[in-house]
């Protein structure tokens, strides 16, 4: 049988035998394995096969990827998963996106899609209004925080170019004045993987060191001046702590310099009640934000955000002589032409909630953060952080048994979080960031942690 259907009804038949599937893997969350057991991980050899020779039957490639591909699936939009920041999609932002693909869209400019680039405009909009950021900002839909930052660090270093007289576009990097770029230590891999991406060598970065919350310490800042690209955190991955805007911000900008805020997903606290945290980021040139992370978009959604719109505009703008658009049409605001509308879901998740909705959602969080950690230390852990908002960092007595404590967990199909080091020990790392967890999931965890820590959950090195 070909794997061309032309007759619209077997298209349909097989969309609606998809829908069926998908609905039967969500009616199981809670109930599966957060992480797949040996048994499943070895089913995946079933995709072991030969390129076919002729086209086979589309209903059977379906049911292989159900029956042997959704029992290896990490069970991320489980409320027990409690690993990299990824929320569960939530239902509104799934359905949307499911729409989304049936219109398969080329959400480029306004000719492509003119419902996507309404649509799109208006989630720029909201995310604007509920992250509190200047409304004049461009935002562009991207596919991650990688491709975001890029896209900023490089509006960055365009701008600065641009005032000293010296056109990138034109003139590329060689013999251009040098834009320094500062960090901290504990800057996310991502900004570290864009500015590689973009020519800064690393060995030319000026790291600065963080103090004992992960946040860069300001007494340690060089001096700054009008050719600097200053990257700040808002949430840094293991703490969750955020730099001092207000105290460094300024003196940056008094200085001339860029300020980027990696904010992938700790700018979502500035819409809920703990929006202190975040004072005076509104100062920044640019920011980066997940919607698949505390906004519960489905993979993979991200957005950069640039105050000045040109800027943004003129370092991502592809338009041809075949496919001209506004300045601001999605192709000049990201890294991708040919996209489909992220933006979409974004805007579904946002009219879903509205501002209190998100403001629960993060609130409810970071409590259940807390509810974890002092969980955590009645059982004999060692939490290493301040619990601000939704991370918890915590170790065992040792590395060993650190390391023993994440394996046991992850093999028990019970939760999941992952490892990381701290100060050069082990530590595993606990997210809260789905919208289906709550105190009960927190309990269980806490109950599977108590366990392991008895050694009634088997630990092996």
């Amino acid at each position: 049988m070909s794997s061309l259907l032309a007759d619209p009804a077997q298209e349909v038949q097989l969309i609606r035998n998809a829908d069926d599937r998908a609905a039967n893997y969500l009616r199981q969350i809670g109930y599966r394995r957060v992480f797949p057991s040996d048994e499943s991980l070895a089913g995946l050899a079933a995709f072991d096969e030969a390129l076919p020779e002729h086209g086979k039957d589309p209903a059977e490639g379906l049911a292989l990827l159900d029956e042997k591909g959704s029992p290896a699936t990490v069970a991320t939009n489980d409320p027990r998963y409690f690993g990299f920041v990824i929320g569960a999609a939530l239902p509104a932002a799934a359905a949307a996106e499911r729409l989304m693909l049936s219109w398969d869209q080329s959400a480029s400019l306004f000719l492509g899609s003119p419902v996507a680039a309404k649509i799109e405009k208006v989630a720029a909009n909201w995310i604007l209004e509920v992250l509190d950021l200047p409304r004049e900002s461009a935002v562009g839909f991207g596919t991650s925080a990688t491709a975001c930052t890029l896209a900023c660090i490089a509006a960055a270093r365009r701008s600065i170019l641009a005032r000293h007289g010296w056109n990138i576009d034109d003139e590329g990097l060689i013999g251009a004045p040098e834009v320094e770029v500062v960090l901290c230590e504990t800057a996310h891999i991502t900004v570290k993987k864009a500015l590689r991406i973009l020519g800064f060598g690393m060995k030319r970065v000026h790291i600065v060191p963080a103090d004992a919350y992960g946040r860069l310490d300001p007494s340690k800042l060089p001096a700054l001046n009008d050719r600097t690209i200053l990257c700040l955190q808002a949430g840094e991955v293991n703490t969750g702590e955020f730099d001092d805007f207000q105290q460094i911000i300024p003196r940056a900008k008094a200085a001339g310099a860029w300020v980027h805020v990696d904010g992938a997903f700790g700018l979502w606290a500035r819409a809920s009640s703990y929006a202190h945290l975040t004072s005076g980021i509104e100062q920044a040139d640019s920011w980066t934000t997940d919607g698949h992370k505390w906004l519960n978009t489905p993979y993979d959604c991200a957005m950069s955000i640039c105050r000045d719109p040109n800027a943004l505009a003129g370092a991502m703008n592809s338009d041809a002589v075949y496919s001209s658009a506004s300045p601001y049409a999605q192709k000049n605001l990201t890294l991708e032409f040919s996209r489909r509308a992220r933006g979409i879901p974004v805007w579904a998740a946002l009219r879903s909630l509205g501002k209190t909705g998100v403001a629960e959602m993060v609130e409810r969080h970071c409590l259940l953060a807390r509810q974890i950690a002092e969980g955590l230390t009645e059982a004999g852990y060692t939490v290493l952080n301040r619990v601000v908002i939704n991370q918890v960092l915590a170790r065992a007595a040792d590395d060993e048994e650190t390391k023993a404590v994440v394996k046991a967990a992850q093999e028990s199909g019970e939760a999941w979080f992952g490892a990381s080091i701290w100060n050069g020990k082990a530590a595993f790392r606990i997210s809260v960031s789905s919208w289906r967890t709550h105190e009960l999931h927190a309990e269980r965890l806490i109950t599977l942690m108590r366990a392991i820590r008895r050694l009634e959950v088997r630990i092996r090195p």
